[in-house]
């Protein structure tokens, strides 16, 4: 199960470099996205704080569930997270405007809008109980955000598997919208969920001790 869970998790930390790096393209001189995207009338600039920004919160979140960071370097582990958050909310407020007017239309402007927003609400409570030093509750909103922000992950599996089905590329896009996030946000709420349950479950008694020996 280690050994699982440490190429899992190298996994995503790869698959997060690679796909920050090939946002931060956005930031190149002349660099243009997929033509569906660019006729977004907020792609510029929207589309280019998103994509950086997004990538920064990529990246930077990531860091933020490495436990020795928090143990052995508190300092960078806040500043890191600091950054991180204000990545989300400059990211998610110019994902809320790009999903005003995309190129798949209404179904998909509803999908992005809403991870948008949930993008943008997690991120502000994540940061509320940072400073209000109720870390239980900042680690689960940090949770939340971050299952969000790996839609950028997600959604570069599903577009390459929606071309094994014989959906039109813009009537998969429209269900990508929903699905690059919210299986995301689900496996998350489950995992908080278990963990509350294994944290309020009572310890078992010892064979042969009375209570309280």
């Amino acid at each position: 199960m280690r050994l699982l869970t440490w190429l899992g998790v190298t996994a995503a930390a790869l698959l997060c470099l690679n796909v920050g790096n090939d946002a931060l393209r956005y930031l190149l001189p002349g660099f243009s996205g997929p033509d569906f995207i660019m006729h977004n009338a907020f792609a510029r600039p929207w589309l280019t704080i998103h994509a950086a920004l997004g990538a920064v919160a990529l990246v930077l979140g990531f860091t933020q569930f490495v436990p020795a960071l928090r143990r052995r370097a508190p300092k960078v582990h806040r500043w890191a997270g600091r950054i991180y958050l204000t990545a989300c909310i400059v990211s998610g407020t110019a994902g809320l405007l790009l999903a005003l007017k995309p190129a798949a239309g209404p179904i998909a402007a509803v999908g992005f809008g809403l991870a948008a927003v949930v993008s943008l609400v997690s991120a502000v409570q994540a940061w509320r109980y940072a400073v209000a030093r109720r870390f239980d509750e900042h680690r689960r909103w940090v949770f939340r955000s971050y299952a969000v922000i790996f839609a950028a992950v997600t959604l570069r599996i599903w577009i390459p598997l929606s071309n094994l089905t014989e959906l039109d590329f813009m009537e998969s896009y429209r269900l990508i919208a929903y699905l690059a996030w919210m299986p995301n946000l689900i496996a998350v709420e489950i995992y908080l969920a278990l963990s509350k349950h294994r944290l309020r479950a009572p310890a078992r008694p010892v064979p042969g001790l009375a209570p309280g020996e």
